[in-house]
């Protein structure tokens, strides 16, 4: 799996959902065009899952958690992948929001209390990323890239 291929698969969801309000009605069409059993969202799966045992996705690693920024910018959003497993991660900000893709690796993985599917934080939310219940992938999408660490 190549970058350029990575780009075309994420490319359906960005353009998709370009013009939209970060909000739950964001993630209720989200979940239901490209809903966990979809092919678009088991093609991105396997390709991040592909990524990263490649070595080219995930290159980071702190606090028992591997991220990093796969594409700097698509459709006005920034990708980022992260695999975790039981953990919780740094408090953040998301100035403009922020969309995140959940593919459980264990059966029963949770992102922030959600199972596999689509997460939306609309502008000016902040969380504490974590994981429970097993392992799991997670693509955050972030309009103009932006993100704000706490401390």
């Amino acid at each position: 799996m190549a970058l350029e291929e990575f780009e075309t698969l994420i490319k359906q969801v960005t353009a998709a959902v370009k013009n939209d309000t970060l909000d739950s009605a964001l993630a209720d069409r989200l979940n239901g065009e490209f809903s966990a059993n979809s092919e678009t969202f088991k093609a991105i799966q396997s390709a991040c899952s592909q990524g990263i045992s490649e070595g080219w996705m995930c290159e980071q690693e702190y606090g028992g958690i591997k991220f990093g920024r796969v594409i700097k910018d698509i459709d006005g959003f920034s990708v980022d992948v992260v695999q975790m497993k039981d953990v919780v991660g740094p408090h953040h900000r998301h100035p403009k929001g922020e969309i995140d893709m959940v593919m459980p690796v264990s059966a029963d993985a949770k992102f922030d209390g959600h199972g596999g599917g689509w997460v939306v934080y609309g502008p000016d939310s902040a969380h504490k990323p974590t994981v429970t219940d097993g392992e799991a992938i997670v693509l955050y999408l972030l309009p103009d890239g932006e993100i704000e660490f706490t401390r």
